[in-house]
């Protein structure tokens, strides 16, 4: 029987699948990837991603990406609460830091990731972290909020070794692997891999965005998850069944997904 495989971050809604989505979520089907989580990075976003959600039979997430950070509501909280209480809702996010674009004033950035942080709290969801050229302040900010029992993953992971012992052994964080793991100049990415080990793991796409080699500068899309899953295999001198079995039940449990979550119709 084929190992399913989850796509934990893709935008399936995003525009760029406007003209063939049924077609893009049959291939998904058909490459054995059992579902995605469409990941809403706005209000209006959020929403988009949650209908998409419910008319494919798979998941979303709702959040304020930290480029939105300067339009966000002045309750986050509230704002975000009427999406997040919908059973497809597995998560909160993306949110975090990006110091990399500063598209949004860093004290903005951090009032909205802190703002979402206790939205996750609130609801018992689990936090899908964007953080790119902030490590010092995602993780001050980690410490002053995070608790047991809190969940999360480091969406795109693209930190180095120590990054990744730090978020994994003092946050019990997942790292999201996606394409970049396959490009020549990851060296970083694929030691950090080899350093923490499968179990902490999952597998995503990022889609449309940072298609894996051979697909790279095309249109990503969840089916090529299973690219990224061979990646690992070869990295963790493993194979694409262990890959796919490790990564879809820490998702599972990560997400609270079917099996350990009803089904939903």
């Amino acid at each position: 029987m084929t190992v399913a495989a989850i796509d934990t971050h893709a935008h399936v809604h995003d525009k760029a699948f406007d003209e063939d989505r049924d077609a893009v979520v049959h291939r998904m089907r058909e490459a054995a990837v059992r579902t995605a989580i469409t990941v809403g990075c706005d209000l209006d976003d959020s929403r988009e991603a949650l209908q998409t959600a419910a008319r494919y039979g798979i998941y979303a997430s709702a959040g304020i990406h930290p480029h939105e950070a300067k339009h966000a509501p002045a309750d986050v909280e509230a704002a975000l609460a009427p999406i997040v209480s919908d059973e497809r809702v597995v998560a909160v996010g993306e949110m975090g830091l990006d110091y990399y674009y500063d598209h949004s004033p860093r004290d903005a950035q951090q009032q909205v990731f802190r703002a979402q942080l206790a939205l996750a709290r609130k609801h018992e969801l689990p936090a899908i972290f964007h953080h790119r050229d902030a490590y010092e302040d995602f993780t001050a900010i980690l410490r002053e909020e995070w608790r047991a029992g809190m969940r999360g993953v480091v969406h795109c992971f693209t930190g180095d070794a120590m990054q990744a012992q730090t978020y994994v052994r003092e946050f019990g964080l997942r790292l999201g692997i996606g394409g970049v793991v396959t490009f020549k100049s990851a060296h970083a990415v694929r030691e950090a891999v080899k350093a923490i080990g499968l179990e902490a793991l999952v597998l995503e796409t990022d889609c449309p965005y940072l298609a894996p080699v051979p697909h790279r500068g095309k249109r990503n899309e969840p089916a090529y998850v299973t690219v990224t899953a061979h990646a690992l295999a070869a990295i963790l001198e493993t194979t694409y069944d262990a890959v796919v079995q490790a990564t879809t039940e820490t998702a599972c449990e990560l997400f609270t997904l079917p099996s350990t979550r009803a089904s939903v119709r």
